[in-house]
């Protein structure tokens, strides 16, 4: 048995957290960007995810990369409890998945990363779980109007719903496109 890339692993998990904070940068663009980049953000997040699982086969691919975000967030002041709560549960979930499936199979990595591939949701899950606070923080952070465009979002639930339900075939397909892009940790798998 080879032995585990650490420094590959380590720059996987520093590409996770420059992903997002692209993601949370989004709302730069319009807030909309922000409350739903958790559906399109596996496009990318699979990438990290799949060479971290393929290279560490135990315990600890998404508790690793998720942590570490965690981490950042903590230190950086970003932590809530929504956020502190989705990335443990979403980290915990993929975890149990990947070991039921077998830590060195490809059908591990597929179907664990499709709970894992909510996690930037448990960043920008407090608009809906705070929504008067994240107005307040809206008005004294972001230009002048940035409130008034937030309040639709979080008022629309359908959409969310709809958002939310998406990222499953976003994961599906970002995981096989992973797959396919990583032949070489790809083949260490069964």
């Amino acid at each position: 048995m080879k032995k585990t890339p650490v420094f590959g692993i380590m720059l996987a998990v520093i590409v996770y957290l420059a992903m997002f904070l692209l993601g949370a940068t989004t709302g730069l663009i319009h807030p909309a960007c922000f409350g739903y980049a958790g559906t399109f953000l596996p496009l990318l997040f699979a990438f990290a995810y799949y060479y971290t699982a393929a290279n560490m086969r135990c315990f600890g691919a998404a508790a690793l990369l998720n942590g570490f975000v965690l981490i950042v967030a903590l230190i950086m002041g970003e932590g809530n409890p929504p956020l502190i709560i989705g990335m443990l549960l979403f980290a915990a979930i993929a975890e149990i998945i990947r070991m039921r499936s077998g830590y060195d199979t490809r059908k591990g990595v597929r179907r664990s990363f499709i709970p894992f591939a909510f996690s930037f949701y448990a960043y920008s899950a407090h608009w809906w779980t705070d929504p008067e606070g994240t107005l307040t923080a809206a008005v004294e952070e972001m230009s002048a109007g940035y409130a008034d465009k937030v309040r639709p979002i979080i008022e629309n639930i359908p959409v969310l719903i709809l958002m939310l339900a998406l990222t499953v075939p976003v994961a599906v397909l970002a995981i096989r496109l992973a797959e396919k892009a990583l032949k070489k940790q790809a083949s260490k798998l069964k």
